[in-house]
């Protein structure tokens, strides 16, 4: 069982890594050509390394993102050639070169990967044979840098495509606790509701991760001309990512209000069914990543739930422990109806006074 899990497992991580690996191996072979043949060095390797460097499996392929990279690693490498240059080759020499270079790195960002990979290039420059120019390896990164650049603009890793796997993995977390907490309140459930507690607290890094998918496509979209069409999508798919990630964190909340309330033995069947039209909702705005048209059924969905928060409503008005639940449920109801495209305002409105 366990090696059909790992075999599926290991499959999809490589279906998942296709686009970042042909985008490397094409900037790398480019980058290398390059350098070889109309530079005219005889072993380009840093413009190999670079490219791999700057490129990477990283989630972030924002064009900034590999600029900043490729930048400070071509800084690095001129810093060591000149290092270089001055105290020569040897041992105390390589540790003066590594001492220094790592604390520029560390001193310019606070990434420490960065740092150990200006320190990396660094140790090829003080330990590969000199080359004809002090210059043949600074320009062999610059030569990285501009591929890496260009590659990631034209070339695009489906970024969009990313994005709405992040999402998915979001929703699900999202679609479950609220199936397990409309469950939690109908059997009054208290070890299913400490699950649920569990499960979305954990939930910050998925929104993170869609975050920074989203981040990455928005910026290569403006400099790819292969992905200006996506553009209006990938800012709804923005607009839809900030509404979750708010909906998310009053969701903590709320699971943990409820957490405590059923903890009295009590059923509340009312609350169990306004879990339920939330996730027939939710379900709808989370296949809104893939067809726009699903965000008005949500939308509706969201309305119907958002007009029946008021305590007066249930007979629960004087109490507060009960009460507190149907208030929590109003911001994460206007955060959600702002995912769908309603403006906070117009959201607000909708809902009843108390």
């Amino acid at each position: 069982m366990n090696i059909t899990w790992s075999l599926k497992g290991a499959l999809a991580r490589v279906l998942e890594s296709l686009p970042p690996v042909i985008q490397i191996v094409l900037a790398a072979l480019v980058s290398y050509s390059f350098s070889f043949f109309v530079l005219g060095h005889k072993n380009p390797l840093l413009a190999v390394t670079v490219t791999i460097t700057t490129l990477g499996f990283t989630r972030d392929a924002r064009p900034r993102r590999v600029l900043e990279t490729a930048a400070g690693i071509i800084l690095g490498l001129l810093a060591s050639e000149f290092l270089v240059n001055w105290f020569g080759q040897g041992i105390w020499q390589l540790a003066v070169t590594l001492l220094i270079c790592l604390l520029g790195a560390r001193f310019v960002t606070q990434s420490a990967s960065f740092a150990l990979t200006v320190g990396i290039q660094a140790m090829f420059i003080q330990i590969l044979p000199a080359p004809a120019t002090i210059w043949d390896r600074p320009f062999d990164g610059i030569t990285a840098a501009v591929t890496s650049l260009l590659v990631t603009v034209l070339i695009p890793r489906n970024p969009k495509g990313l994005a709405r796997k992040d999402a998915a993995a979001l929703f699900s977390v999202f679609l479950d606790s609220l199936d397990s907490l409309r469950v939690a309140l109908r059997d009054v459930d208290v070890k299913k509701a400490d699950e649920i507690l569990v499960k979305v607290r954990r939930t910050q890094p998925l929104v993170d991760n869609w975050r920074m998918s989203l981040d990455s496509a928005v910026a290569i979209s403006r400099l790819s001309p292969f992905l200006k069409k996506q553009r209006y999508d990938l800012g709804a798919q923005l607009r839809l990512m900030r509404g979750m990630d708010l909906a998310t964190r009053n969701l903590r909340v709320i699971v943990r209000r409820v957490d405590f309330l059923i903890r009295d033995g009590v059923k509340r069947p009312y609350l169990a069914d306004l879990v339920d039209q939330l996730f027939d909702a939710t379900q709808s705005l989370s296949r809104a990543t893939e067809n726009e048209e699903f965000l008005f059924e949500a939308r509706a969905g969201y309305l119907e739930v958002i007009h029946q928060l008021d305590p007066k409503k249930f007979g629960i008005a004087d109490q507060l422990r009960e009460a507190s639940v149907l208030l929590l449920l109003r911001p994460m109801l206007v955060d959600l109806l702002c995912a769908t495209g309603m403006s906070e305002d117009d959201a607000r409105d909708e809902l009843p006074n108390v």
